[in-house]
């Protein structure tokens, strides 16, 4: 857990009273905050989603705005989370793991329902899918050099792909299907994009560590070099 709140030790700042006893009650009340109650929510979601969205086959309309509700209220609570969780030092192990696991399970049972009820292309929601897992698996392969941000062109990708999606999810017809083709198109090509200057970065990630890690040994060979004279010259 990091971060532990003053109120939650009662508000005076202090140990919470009982030593390494009350310190973890404190740390396990702390993964019920309202940040993790969201993600917890967002998880709850999908199977709910995934149910709404294949009733009556997938294509009653009124399945389809319910599947569409539980689909924007996963999206919303995903942009509420971790803003609650940064603002107020609300951030825990768990929040870490499950946060991006929420986000992808709400995503990814959407593409999927909707291109096995033939709606989206598979060749879609492979790209989609495809960038999201190898995005995430190259944060971890970098990560001993240092962390990928989340760049301004991640954040409109993630608002293009929960549009399209959205509209994708509503039983649409005549000019706003048409339009919704486009919406996904858009968010096609920045899923794309912003999935190679991650790779880009990751690039720029690891050559920077590892051309720090060369310099580093230099140094202490250097050390180790001018160090051997004087040892010498004492004896």
């Amino acid at each position: 857990m990091t971060g532990v709140p003053a109120s939650a030790a009662g508000g005076t700042g202090r140990p919470a009273p009982g030593g390494k006893l009350g310190t973890a009650a404190v740390n396990q009340a702390s993964l019920w905050n309202i940040a993790n109650i969201l993600t917890m929510i967002r998880l709850l979601l999908v199977p709910g989603f995934v149910v709404l969205m294949l009733a009556d086959g997938g294509y009653d309309p009124a399945m389809r705005a319910w599947a569409w509700a539980a689909f924007a209220v996963a999206m919303i609570t995903d942009v509420f989370d971790g803003h609650l969780a940064r603002t107020y030092n609300l951030v825990t192990d768990f929040g870490k793991i499950a946060d991006p696991i929420a986000d992808k399970a709400i995503m990814g049972a959407a593409l999927i329902c909707l291109s096995s009820l033939g709606d989206l292309p598979w060749w879609v929601t492979g790209v989609i899918l495809g960038r999201e897992l190898g995005i995430t698996l190259l944060r971890f392969v970098v990560i001993r050099y240092g962390v990928i941000p989340a760049s301004r062109g991640g954040k409109m990708k993630t608002l293009a792909q929960g549009t399209a999606v959205g509209m994708y999810v509503l039983a649409l017809t005549g000019p706003l299907a048409t339009f919704r083709f486009w919406v996904m198109a858009v968010a096609v090509v920045l899923t794309v994009v912003t999935g190679l200057d991650y790779v880009r970065q990751a690039v720029v990630l690891r050559r920077a560590g590892l051309a720090e890690a060369a310099a580093a040994a230099a140094r202490s060979q250097a050390a180790a070099a001018d160090q051997t004279p004087s040892e010498a010259a004492e004896k």
